[in-house]
């Protein structure tokens, strides 16, 4: 970046990598005659000829009985790369009829059209049919012939606001317009030569016609012409992503600030993570067994692994049992009782022939006798006494025998039976050994166990599990969530001057009209951006540099017509963009000492310049502003003229031979001329000069409905367009309105052009006025043109029009 004299930045751009090379990426270019598949499936009135080189094919369009359209998938293939893009070039090489007047493509739905270049031979001109972001239909009109039976290259590039008009590599044309919407809707049709089956039919032939949506794509058509400067895209592009570059840099670096600080606090610390079990800490690494499970500690989180218990191989004499406190089954030497086994540590009570009860215990392989005590005494009556086979004092029916202690451990119930107690896992778990005094969680999540509903996410918990919702959404009960409206709540991101939607699962920030980024951070934006020079100093209101006015400064103040210039009587005022000029009038020029209001404009003496028409035989005399030519006393002067450095005889009539249809003729040392007065009696009449006079059928045209029919040389209205009929074809272009000169306008229902009224609120369009303001229902300054959301409603929009605040309802 460098900075001229002005102090302006000027920024150097490369060459868009694409146009390197004069080649184009393939999915930059859009073939319009390889997605019509013309040749491959050839369309009636459209055959394959020579073209203007013999590299690509080229293809002759004749006739109105055609259909040259693309297939809804080939129409959806080339939209798919032109929708909602802002930057795109059509380009095409053609010779078009003498005359005719034709749509070279057209891509519209229904009557919208959407992008349409049409080349007029009737009245010289290239138009360019396109609907605004405001979605209002716009022609932009090129004053230019292509249709004279030559080959030419044409190129229109569209950059935002910024159309180009290359003819034969030559920049014809360079405008500012309103910025094209590419909001392509589905169906959108897609013609080549034609904008219906019924009109705008081009004739002539048409090679390399290519969309490449790319910047400057005319390159490609002219690899010699420069591309020295960015396109009004690049810059739109590059400011956007420096802001949003320059919010990430500013987020990014308070984030590091707060982590450098945190760092420098953490230089002098050894933290390690440590696991609490059952209120015991253990260190990273260490191993412990909690039952039947063998667990370690890592990064702070507990790992625990189910102890797999191998078959038990016990010797004679020995058998499997539970031993209190360890998970597998340990060998046990076994005592043989009665035809029974007992293992170590077993009691068996058994009574004598007299009733009396003996207690034994299994010990080093044998049974041995065991005094017992007294029995307590018992408060049940005898028959809710219950004899137990290893003791000998009897309990009564109910007894908690889990009370005399039993081997049951975490997540294990013990649960008293009638003589005995037993172990069983609680709710949510299953048991690891048979006894059911160890067990193990159930993962209801991973088995599928679980009632969690839409919109929730199951957690395995000890014993049972949870239904945690969804980001963005709120409970409804244990096991369902319905969504979260954030923007209701206010729980969003959003930037206050954007646009809050509430999605499926969270929620999106739109910026506000006027304002631009990514919404979560907005900035003030003029709507089209200021125009001419002018400074966007709030949302949709732009500060215009002298000489222009309007929102968007898009329009330039006529002092002529306003009355803000006198200019000497020796010149004329010349409206120019932002300024005037005084210009000496037709027989003066200026004495070179310039002043503004044309007080330096002089006669000139068109005698002593030779700039006079007098005939030979005549004198010139010089006078103020002009000249004339006199008869020398005595003389017979001829009356002849001088007529394109030409000599004419007094009462000679000929034809211009720019324009075969007007005749001029020299009456006594004037020329008048005048148009060709049609006679239809006359058998030799010029039909093109008097298109009234033809009567073939040939030549008369359909109007647009289909129903009416028109002569040729016939006129009529259609949708705010002139439209005429001339041998056969129909030309239409945008109605010309009268200049209206008031400060508010509208356009009546049913008519085409504006009206002054004095009802400021009923406006269409308003000259605003940026020195008057309003204030707001909150007491906020506006410029008058701006518009505002009234806070706490969505559907009032607001607007500043001159000194009245104005409430209209927004149109959905």
């Amino acid at each position: 970046t460098r900075f001229d004299d002005e102090n302006v930045p000027f920024v150097a751009f490369c060459v868009s990598r694409a146009v390197l090379g004069f080649g184009v990426d393939p999915s930059l270019r859009i073939n319009v005659f390889s997605e019509l598949s013309l040749g491959e499936d050839p369309f009636e009135g459209v055959s394959q000829v020579q073209g203007f080189h013999d590299e690509s094919r080229a293809f002759l369009f004749q006739g109105t009985s055609r259909n040259v359209r693309a297939t809804e998938e080939g129409a959806e293939r080339m939209l798919k790369k032109l929708r909602n893009r802002g930057e795109f070039t059509v380009v095409a090489t053609l010779k078009q009829e003498h005359l005719n007047s034709g749509v070279i493509l057209s891509i519209h739905h229904a009557d919208q059209r959407f992008l349409e270049l049409e080349s007029s031979g009737q009245r010289n001109e290239v138009r360019l049919h396109f609907r605004t972001q405001a979605n209002q239909a716009h022609t932009e009109i090129f004053p230019y012939t292509l249709a004279d039976d030559q080959w030419h290259k044409v190129s229109l590039a569209i950059s935002a606001s910024h159309v180009i008009l290359h003819v034969d590599c030559n920049r014809i044309y360079e405008r500012v317009v309103e910025v094209p919407s590419m909001d392509l809707p589905k169906e959108t049709s897609f013609w080549l030569g034609q904008r219906n089956s019924a009109h705008g039919f081009f004739k002539g032939t048409m090679q390399d016609v290519q969309i490449l949506v790319m910047p400057q794509g005319y390159i490609s058509q002219c690899p010699d012409l420069n591309r020295t400067c960015p396109t009004c895209s690049d810059f739109h592009g590059l400011v956007q992503k420096i802001m949003e570059l320059q919010d990430i840099l500013a987020k990014t670096s308070s984030k590091l600030s707060v982590a450098e600080e945190k760092m420098n606090g953490l230089e002098t610390c050894y933290c390690e993570r440590t696991c609490s079990v059952k209120g015991v800490i253990y260190r990273e690494d260490d191993a412990w067994t909690d039952g039947c499970r063998n667990c370690t500690c890592s990064n702070g989180t507990v790992q625990c692994e189910t102890i797999s218990c191998p078959p038990p191989d016990c010797p004679a004499g020995t058998a499997p049992v539970y031993v209190n406190g360890i998970c597998c089954k340990e060998c046990k030497p076994v005592c043989v009782f009665s035809g029974r086994e007992l293992v170590e540590g077993d009691m068996k009570a058994v009574r004598d022939s007299s009733g009396k009860c003996l207690l034994f215990q299994c010990r080093d392989r044998s049974m041995h006798r065991v005094v017992s005590g007294s029995c307590p005494e018992l408060h049940c009556p005898e028959s809710e006494q219950i004899a137990l086979t290893d003791r000998c004092c009897k309990v009564c029916r109910g007894h908690d025998f889990c009370a005399e202690g039993n081997g049951c451990m975490e997540h294990s119930d013990c649960i008293n039976l009638e003589a005995a107690a037993c172990c069983s896992c609680k709710d949510g778990f299953r048991p690891l050994r048979d006894d059911n005094a160890y067990c193990e969680d159930i993962d209801e999540c991973a088995e599928g166990k679980h009632y969690c509903r839409e919109n929730t996410m199951c957690v395995n918990t000890p014993g049972s599990f949870m239904c945690i919702c969804h980001s963005g959404y709120i409970r409804i009960d244990d096991y369902s969530c319905t969504e979260h409206d954030e923007c209701v709540t206010g729980q969003h991101s959003c930037d206050e001057n954007a646009l809050c939607f509430n999605t499926v699962g969270g929620h999106s920030c739109s910026c506000k009209p006027g304002y631009t980024g990514n919404g979560t951070v907005c900035r003030a934006l003029c709507d089209g951006m200021c125009q001419n020079g002018g400074t966007c100093v709030s949302p949709n209101s732009c500060v215009c540099q002298q000489g222009f006015t309007g929102k968007r400064c898009e329009t330039d103040i006529d002092e002529c017509t306003n009355g803000l210039v006198e200019c000497d009587s020796r010149a004329t005022c010349v409206n120019l963009p932002g300024w005037y000029h005084c210009e000496c009038r037709d027989g003066y020029h200026d004495n070179g000492r310039f002043t503004a209001n044309g007080g330096s404009c002089e006669d000139v003496d068109e005698c002593k310049s030779g700039k006079n028409g007098c005939a030979n035989d005549t004198v010139c005399f010089n006078l103020d502003g002009g000249y004339d030519c006199r008869c020398p006393h005595g003389h017979n002067c001829t009356g002849d003229c001088i007529h394109d450095n030409k000599v004419k005889h007094n009462s000679q009539i000929w034809v211009l031979e720019n324009d075969r249809c007007s005749v001029c003729s020299c009456q006594t040392g004037l020329v008048m001329c005048r148009r060709m007065v049609c006679d239809c009696e006359n058998p030799t009449v010029d039909l093109f000069c008097c298109p009234e006079c033809d009567s073939r059928l040939s030549s008369q045209c359909l109007h647009q409905n289909g129903l009416l029919t028109y002569s040729s040389g016939d006129s009529w209205v259609e949708n705010c367009q002139q439209c005429q009929c001339l041998q056969g074809e129909v030309d239409c272009w945008p109605l010309s309105c009268p200049s209206v000169d008031c400060e508010f306008t509208l356009v009546p229902e049913g008519e085409c052009c504006p009206r002054c009224i004095t009802d400021p609120c009923q406006a269409d369009t308003i000259r605003n006025d940026i020195t008057k303001t309003c204030l707001d229902e909150h007491g906020i300054t506006r410029f008058t043109g701006s518009s505002w959301i009234k806070h706490g409603t969505e559907c009032t929009l607001c607007q500043c029009k001159k000194i009245i605040l104005t409430f209209t309802i927004a149109k959905h």
